[in-house]
């Protein structure tokens, strides 16, 4: 496990730099007690979920669109190439590429 440490509004890429491609950029965009606020960019076609909707989508447990309740919420995919949205699947305000 690479471990990093980084502050509000810097960010982490994961890319091919031969390709000169960013996969998944992730941002910090809060940090407020113990919790800490992440924003992903990454291709639309790109799943990001969080680790408890990957375990329900890998057993089998998820509804049709991926998020395990059926209600279309799935991973939040936006119509733009690249999609700025938080750990949630929401786009932030301001955020588009």
């Amino acid at each position: 496990m690479l471990v990093l440490t980084r502050k509000n509004r810097e960010s982490v890429v994961i890319g091919r730099p031969e390709d000169l491609e960013v996969v998944l950029e992730i941002t910090i965009l809060e940090i407020e007690g113990g919790r800490v606020r992440l924003g992903f960019e990454a291709d639309t076609r790109m799943p990001i979920h969080r680790r408890e909707v990957w375990d329900r989508i890998c057993n089998g447990d998820a509804g049709p669109n991926g998020n395990g309740n059926g209600n279309g919420n799935g991973n939040g995919q936006a119509a733009a190439r690249l999609r700025p949205s938080t750990v949630d699947g929401e786009v932030e305000a301001g955020q588009r590429r």
